[in-house]
């Protein structure tokens, strides 16, 4: 039972608080895990489980309709199944996978028929200019959205991951091997739409110099990262000293520019 409302909680704090403060990403996987699994009682399993589902759903960005999967549920629960199970990393991506898709269309259904209902009701207090009233529907609406969605990690978790193992193996073979095989491509996925967005030929050297590094000379994650943080440092610096170089020399040309004559400019035209 504390489980479930940690749980719940989590889902709750993290992707209601996206939408109410902004972009915030506090739904990434590398958020909820971590907090699940603090909050269970493992961090460790958090941190390891969080990254690895960033990297299967780092690039999965929810625009509008343009809705994928839900990674904050799925991380929620396939932290929540691993610590309580001890079942590995393994195990909670292939639980994640088929979660983060049907927890997107129940988010999305509770969406049309929750906020939905309150449509005209919004529609009706903006015509009547009564601010107050529509802040107090906005908040209302906002609450109400996130606690039906939130009860779905807390039945998960209240009835088990051996529940949720069961609906999942209800759903038939063919699809269940369609959700594995893109589960599979889904790191590879994530990356080449990153890169499809980063992608500039003044920056291509440096993808292939971090290719470089790790293909070649193995060097972990974290060596790559400090060097690339190098390199940004050398950047700016170089860019600080040029504007300041600039800023001293201008006002020097105005002068110099000022003082000519008439015969020296013809001169130098």
């Amino acid at each position: 039972m504390l489980n479930a409302l940690i749980v719940a909680g989590v889902v709750f704090f993290c992707l209601s608080m996206n939408e109410l403060i902004g972009f915030s990403l506090l739904w990434r996987p590398i958020v909820v895990s971590p907090l699940v699994g603090l909050l269970m009682g493992d961090l460790q399993t958090g941190l390891i489980v969080g990254a690895s589902l960033e990297t299967i759903f780092m690039g999965i960005i929810n625009v509008g309709g343009a809705s994928a999967a839900e990674p904050g549920l799925a991380a929620a629960l396939a932290t929540a199944f691993s610590i309580q199970n001890g079942s590995g990393v393994e195990a909670a991506i292939v639980l994640a996978i088929p979660i983060a898709i049907l927890g997107q269309q129940v988010k999305t259904l509770i969406y049309i028929f929750w906020n939905g209902a309150f449509t005209e009701k919004f529609t009706k207090l903006a015509g009547e200019n009564k601010q107050k009233e529509f802040v107090r529907l906005h908040f209302f609406v906002w609450f109400g959205w996130w606690f039906l969605y939130a009860l779905v990690p807390f039945f998960a978790m209240y009835f088990g991951s051996t529940a949720v193992e069961s609906a999942l193996n209800a759903i038939p073979e063919v699809i269940m091997n369609g959700l594995n095989i893109a589960g599979g491509l889904l790191p590879a996925v994530g990356m080449a739409m990153l890169l499809k967005m980063l992608w500039s030929t003044e920056i291509a050297v440096y993808f292939f110099l971090g290719f470089v590094l790790i293909a070649y000379f193995e060097l972990p994650l974290i060596a790559v990262a400090v060097i690339g943080f190098i390199i940004a440092i050398i950047f700016a610096q170089i860019d600080f000293h040029f504007n300041k170089i600039s800023n001293r020399t201008a006002p020097a040309a105005v002068v110099e520019d000022d003082g000519l004559s008439q015969e020296e400019e013809d001169f130098f035209a």
